[in-house]
């Protein structure tokens, strides 16, 4: 498939051009420095721009099979930056007839997760609490996409951390794992390129954890 990855110097974007070109895709990185980019491959080509301007980002998604992003806020300073750079995105590949993107979200976006009890609950409302910034963004972002022409969906992970890919985790589409509450960043960049030819996950959320 020819992909198009945005955020491809963070932690699931590098993941996710690393993956893709192990599977033989071909990948368009878009970045905005592309020194920060450590994934190499055949097939891989890095592109420059500025993604607040949906004319400067359109070259990067025409002619492409799907879109995968990881833009998000890094810190609640962050905040309201993956509205913002999503919008660009979904602008872009209007313009150009392109229709598969999946995006990185939250698992606090979603529905509670299946059976989830009193500390569960608990948990999750603090941390939506002291988020709530970058929440909001987050419900924003996904917003956009249910009012645009794609076939979008929203992955959205737990606690992330900085682990190998086991390509073992479990997925529920318009819900959240129960006791749900850690997944590596390898493994949200297989499980979104697992997602991108997978019609059930077509405008939905998709809870994942281990």
């Amino acid at each position: 498939m020819k992909l198009t990855v945005f955020g491809a110097t963070g932690g699931i974007g590098q993941e996710i051009v690393r993956q893709a070109l192990a599977s033989g895709h071909e990948v368009t990185a878009v970045v905005r420095d592309p020194a920060r980019l450590t994934a190499r491959g055949a097939g891989l080509e890095v592109f420059r721009a500025d993604l607040t301007d949906p004319e400067a980002v359109r070259p990067a998604v025409a002619g492409r099979d799907a879109v995968l992003s990881g833009l998000g806020a890094r810190s609640r300073k962050d905040a309201g930056i993956a509205t913002r750079l999503t919008r660009t995105v979904l602008t872009a590949m209007e313009a150009e007839g392109v229709r598969r993107v999946l995006v990185v979200s939250a698992g606090p976006i979603g529905p509670d997760p299946e059976g989830a009890g009193l500390l569960d609950r608990t948990a999750r409302g603090l941390i939506s609490a002291l988020l709530k910034d970058v929440y909001d963004d987050l419900r924003e972002m996904e917003a956009a996409l249910a009012a645009s022409a794609t076939d979008w969906t929203s992955v959205r992970p737990p606690r992330l951390q900085n682990k190998p890919v086991t390509g073992t985790y479990r997925t529920v589409v318009g819900g959240f794992p129960g006791k749900g509450r850690f997944i590596a960043r390898a493994d949200v960049a297989h499980a979104m390129l697992t997602m991108t030819d997978d019609p059930r996950t077509v405008k939905q959320g998709v809870g994942l954890a281990y």
